[in-house]
């Protein structure tokens, strides 16, 4: 019998240290090619109605699955159905929300242990929404962070996410009063916004920065100024394919002959040690997050498992 897992069920059994080490070992295991991964689906069910669906399955851990995330009534609904690869059984339905937030800042925080420098202390995160509060928990785990600053339209919501996060992390976070304040002498840039225009610009940029832009997720919409992109001595994404379809930040400049997409490398790639994150300490890094089925098994995955040997959920 499968086991339904809410979201409290998630939150008390996945934290932030086990969703990296689940997103870390499926990337691991898709660069040894015993995981697959398929791109997002989308379909437009009604006005202000959607479903998308996201596949993939681990070899390794044996199982396989799909996320489906659905928009109705201005509410969305996430799920993670997982099975075992082996027999093909239903494992698991689980509520994906806080999973969702995990696994998302977890692989940004991934991708700033392969690609910020080793030396990296300060953080900036333009945006303070849900995602945000797991983007700056992630970079902090995989970085020895002294200090973050933040920045969003709202001086409320930056000067409450601010509070929070200091109590939180044991880190001080500034709320800055413009983005560019918030990126100055920063060593990693966290874009999480709903911006459907650039909230950083090239120009802001300085030598040995990474950046992680992980709010938009459509072909017309960049957090990014093409100038950013320009600046990036490695633009890595979490799957090209998808990335060609989704991520506007790199779409846009690839339709001026900005970017060419055989110059961006795979997330996989280099946590598989086939690319370095960084060749030099000056270079800009980039990274582009779009989200990806392969993390929410993985993570479900590691739900499971304690679920299992501790007698959480629901059987069904």
């Amino acid at each position: 019998m499968a086991l339904y897992l809410t979201e409290q069920d998630v939150g008390r059994l996945l934290d932030m240290d086990a969703a990296m080490r689940a997103v870390e070992s499926s990337l691991v295991h898709r660069a040894a090619g015993s995981a697959l991964n398929q791109p997002r689906q989308r379909l437009t069910a009604g006005p202000d109605t959607h479903v998308n669906t996201m596949m993939a399955a681990d070899g390794d851990l044996g199982v396989m699955g799909f996320k489906t995330y659905t928009l109705a009534g201005g509410v969305y609904r996430f799920f993670v159905l997982l099975s075992d690869s082996r027999s093909g059984d239903l494992l698991a339905i689980v509520e994906a929300n806080r999973l969702g937030q995990l696994r998302t800042g977890a692989a940004s925080g991934v991708a700033a242990k392969f690609m910020a420098r080793a030396e990296s202390s300060r953080v900036a995160v333009i945006g303070s929404g849900f995602q945000a509060r797991a983007q700056l928990e992630a970079v902090c785990k995989a970085r020895d962070i002294s200090h973050a600053s933040v920045y969003s339209r709202s001086e409320a919501n930056r000067s409450a996410y601010a509070g929070e996060m200091t109590e939180y992390l044991g880190v001080p976070v500034t709320p800055a009063e413009s983005a560019r304040r918030a990126v100055e002498g920063a060593d990693v840039v966290i874009t999480i916004t709903s911006s459907r225009a650039p909230v950083l610009m090239g120009e802001w940029l300085e030598a040995g920065m990474h950046v992680t832009a992980a709010g938009g997720a459509d072909p017309y919409v960049s957090e990014l100024d093409a100038a950013v992109v320009e600046r990036a001595d490695i633009v890595v994404v979490d799957d090209r394919e998808q990335a060609k379809i989704e991520a506007g930040e790199l779409m846009m400049p690839a339709s001026r002959g900005l970017f060419l997409w055989d110059h961006a490398v795979e997330l996989h790639d280099v946590v598989g040690g086939d690319v370095s994150g960084r060749g030099r300490a000056e270079d800009v890094t980039l990274f582009k997050s779009l989200g990806m089925a392969l993390w929410d098994i993985a993570a479900a995955k590691s739900v499971y498992d304690r679920a299992a040997a501790e007698g959480v959920g629901r059987r069904m």
